[in-house]
């Protein structure tokens, strides 16, 4: 049977492979696959912001899945409206990113609450008041 440090790895390893595949497909979508104008556009530069939080995944910084599990509605909301508005490839692409995105909320949310959950099993403290 798994430990809780084992799923706590497992969701730490889902938010930073998302988050990376998510990196990766705004990067291509803009500037090969299906960019709003020929030969790439200024809006693969909505890839930028997803890196600042790379750091903070892979250092385990619980502050960081605390946070980018609200920013990564912004990248939600695109793909939301994109999957909506634009014609194949587009759409396919935008419903990818869609996908990723949920896979990294679920992943931080997840993250967060099994850590504070070990943190108050170590201390006897309860979770909601853990830091």
């Amino acid at each position: 049977m798994n430990t809780p440090s084992a799923y706590v790895r497992l969701t730490r390893t889902l938010a930073v492979g998302s988050l990376l595949a998510l990196i990766a497909l705004t990067l291509s979508w803009e500037l090969w696959l299906a960019p709003l104008r020929p030969g790439g556009s200024w809006l693969a530069l909505k890839a930028l912001p997803l890196c600042f939080p790379l750091a903070g995944l892979l250092k385990n910084r619980l502050y960081t899945y605390r946070w980018m599990s609200l920013v990564i509605w912004l990248y939600f909301i695109e793909g939301v409206v994109r999957a909506w508005s634009d014609k194949p490839p587009g759409n396919w692409l935008a419903l990818l990113e869609v996908l990723l995105c949920l896979v990294l909320f679920t992943a931080c949310v997840m993250h967060v609450q099994l850590r504070l959950k070990s943190v108050a099993a170590k201390t006897g403290v309860p979770s909601a008041a853990a830091p």
